[in-house]
């Protein structure tokens, strides 16, 4: 007995909880349509790595960081860090010296180390002594050896100068902060000491020392250390800056942990230090950039922070695009505006110009301020990846995301092509802003031009095959979008050359030829077997050949997950023309999966075409109602097969169990049942058909005595 889906679904609400669950989901990217008067009137949190990148100093000579290829070895007891040393310790020397620094490392006492490493090159031996002497807490003795490493002629000490350098700093900051015989200017010798010495150890780096330990960079993390403690702020965050620079992600972390440090100050400790350019810089970058919280209303200690920046920043106007940005996330608009008029020509500058102008209601001057900002900032300049309240994601890119601002105003006048355009600049950031324009706001032959003159068709590339899913160029996306609507919208010699794949293409190009069939064969049954093929490719490929990129069917989520968009409504942004626009291109039917419907309606036409008393008629609508399982259409199926199909043994579970259309038989049924359908009416008007012979014999004789008698 069929149950129609909707008891199914009673039926299983009756048995689940009645407590609210919550479910885990994957996010998605944010849509600048979704709300676009928040677009245009937010401006996004700005990325504490970028700002941070902009106050560092590259420092000549100095090589970045490179990738790190050390593999941990977890069946030994020592940490990475170790190992890593270990490992690097190891480079230049043979087995047996190998063997024989690895013995000297575990000893504790620099003097023995000495001596049973006195094979050793010297470098080797007095750094290894040293080194020994450092980790057993002698820090005087541990300076003495690294001093003599260095004293060393320049091509003695190839492999551990850098090391020895680092190291001595390092022995100079532990012997000040525990050395209790020497006064404050003993000690400030010694860090300054230190200080040269971490300084020596880049210039060492720099002139072509070993360093496979990268302390080059570490020594400006150091070095940035010792002048934080002496209330240095603003050279230590130079220093950090810098390291960050060169990729450390130490400087990165040392630089927010300054920004913690520098909260804590007292009001009037940090009024002095906001003095230093690189201390507003820092903070101002943080707040920028939201460090310390997400969303809602700012932290109290923020909210201070900002105040006391204005204090000391007024009529300085250092830094004034960012300064400008953080009153305008704070909604200051006026001091937003003075800040802009000495902000300079930046995109960020430009940028908050257009939504001062939005706010003013001066669409004109909002779109040349918009087109400015989009000229100004660099197109690889990105701000990384950001999150809204719903959690969905946004890599952003200011360019991009300055243009996809535009396509908004483009799009509430009207130039509905340039709004297309510009979201589809940004690649795979905007695409599902950019999709619903292309498929239901641009008209078909508008989409269909633009991709002729600006989408060439990108090379192939072969589908890796461990990929779960398919992840095609962003040209191949939009010439494909392109090649469902043709199909869907009956244009099928156009259509299916816009798809990526040569398999694809197949597809395409037989769903079309099917089409075209059903409506041209010469024999009814060609035509429904013409249906009924196109239909199975509609079932079978109808995401790929036939989906639409947004709702209803998501062929941009490969049809797994859907999104909950309200229909589009006229109002703010929103023209009544784009309303009609996107009304006239929605799915038919408007549903998730559509192209199932679609099939089982061109299994229901192929029915048109068959005997109603042939196994093909029963087939086609079996499989119709499979197509569409779950659905009214279903029942639909099933009830014209009741009405009119014939018996077969399969019957029993209509819409699962379907045996293939014999569409050869169905031809031979066409006379079978005409004749049986004769000869049920005459059995029916034995009578009247009696009296019709006996009129028409009558008719024949008195026909044939006129013919004798003329």
């Amino acid at each position: 007995m069929f149950v129609p889906r909707s008891r199914y679904l009673l039926c299983l609400s009756l048995c689940l909880p009645l407590a609210p669950a919550l479910a885990c989901g994957p996010t998605f990217p944010m849509r600048l349509l979704e709300d676009r008067s928040q677009t245009l009137a937010q401006l996004p949190e700005g990325s504490f790595r970028f700002e941070v990148s902009r106050l560092g100093k590259a420092i000549a000579g100095l090589k970045p960081v490179a990738e790190n290829t050390f593999s941990r070895d977890y069946n030994l007891p020592e940490s990475y860090e170790v190992q890593e040393r270990n490992s690097a310790e190891q480079q230049g020397l043979n087995e047996a010296q190998k063997a024989l620094v690895g013995q000297l490392r575990k000893l504790n006492d620099g003097h023995v180390a000495e001596q049973q490493g006195a094979s050793l090159p010297p470098e080797i031996n007095l750094y290894t002594a040293g080194a020994v002497a450092f980790g057993a807490g002698d820090h005087e003795l541990a300076a003495e050896y690294f001093r003599k490493v260095l004293a060393l002629p320049a091509e003695q000490r190839a492999l551990r100068s850098t090391w020895a350098a680092y190291s001595l700093g390092r022995a100079l900051q532990a012997i000040s902060e525990q050395a209790n015989e020497l006064d404050e200017q003993g000690r400030s010798a010694t860090l300054q000491a230190a200080r040269q010495a971490f300084i020596q150890t880049r210039q060492l780096n720099i002139d072509g020392f070993s360093d496979p330990l990268e302390l080059g960079i570490a020594s400006l993390g150091e070095e940035a250390r010792i002048l934080k403690n002496q209330n240095q702020w603003s050279q230590a965050i130079d220093l950090y800056a810098s390291q960050n620079l060169l990729g450390s992600d130490v400087g990165y972390s040392s630089l927010k942990q300054v920004v913690g440090e520098l909260g804590g100050l007292s009001d009037a400790q940090l009024l002095e230090q906001l003095k230093q350019p690189a201390v507003a810089r820092l903070l101002t970058a943080s707040l920028v950039s939201h460090q310390g919280w997400s969303f809602g209303e700012k932290p109290a200690a923020e909210q201070n922070l900002i105040k006391l920046l204005s204090q000391v920043t007024a009529g300085t106007f250092d830094n004034a695009d960012r300064l400008a940005a953080l009153n305008y996330q704070n909604g200051d608009f006026v001091t937003t505006k003075q800040l802009l008029e000495h902000a300079g020509d930046g995109g960020l500058a430009w940028w908050l110009r257009a939504k001062l102008a939005l706010r003013d209601g001066d669409k004109v001057a909002a779109a040349a301020a918009y087109a400015k900002a989009a000229a100004a900032f660099p197109r690889d300049e990105s701000w990384g990846f950001r999150g809204d309240y719903d959690g969905n994601y946004e890599d952003l890119k200011p360019g991009c995301r300055v243009e996809g601002e535009s396509a908004l105003l483009a799009l509430d006048r009207g130039d509905y092509v340039q709004a297309f355009e510009l979201l589809y600049r940004s690649g795979d950031i905007y695409w599902h802003d950019a999709a619903t324009v292309a498929e239901r706001v641009l008209t078909l032959d508008e989409l269909k031009h633009f991709v002729d003159t600006q989408v060439p068709a990108p090379p192939p590339t072969p589908k890796q095959p461990d990929a779960y899913y398919e992840s095609l160029p962003i040209a191949a996306q939009v010439r494909e979008l392109l090649g469902r609507r043709l199909l869907r919208e009956g244009r099928y010699e156009e259509g299916w050359g816009y798809f990526y794949s040569p398999e694809r293409q197949a597809v395409a190009k037989a769903y079309g030829e099917h089409r075209r069939s059903a409506e041209s064969a010469w024999l009814p049954t060609g035509r429904a077997e013409a249906y009924y093929q196109a239909g199975q490719l509609a079932r079978a490929s109808g995401m790929e050949i036939l989906g639409y990129e947004m709702g209803p069917d998501y062929h941009s989520l490969w049809g797994s997950y859907s999104l909950e968009i309200p229909p589009v409504q006229a109002g703010p942004l929103i023209s009544a023309d784009e309303v009609q626009r996107q009304r006239s291109t929605t799915a038919e039917p408007d549903v998730r999966y559509h192209y199932r419907y679609v099939a089982g309606e061109l299994g229901n036409r192929a029915a048109d075409f068959l005997p109603h008393t042939s196994q093909a008629y029963a087939a086609v609508l079996c499989k119709a109602a499979r197509w569409t399982r779950g659905s009214d259409a279903e029942i639909e199926y099933y009830q014209r097969y009741v009405e009119n199909g014939p018996f077969v043994e399969w019957a029993g579970n209509f819409g699962m169990n379907c045996e293939e259309p014999d569409f050869g038989s169905a031809n031979k049924r066409y006379l079978t049942q005409w004749l049986a359908e004769s000869r049920s009416t005459v059995e029916r008007h034995k009578l009247a058909a009696a009296g019709g012979g006996v009129v028409l014999l009558a008719a024949a004789y008195l026909f044939w005595r006129r013919r004798q008698t003329a």
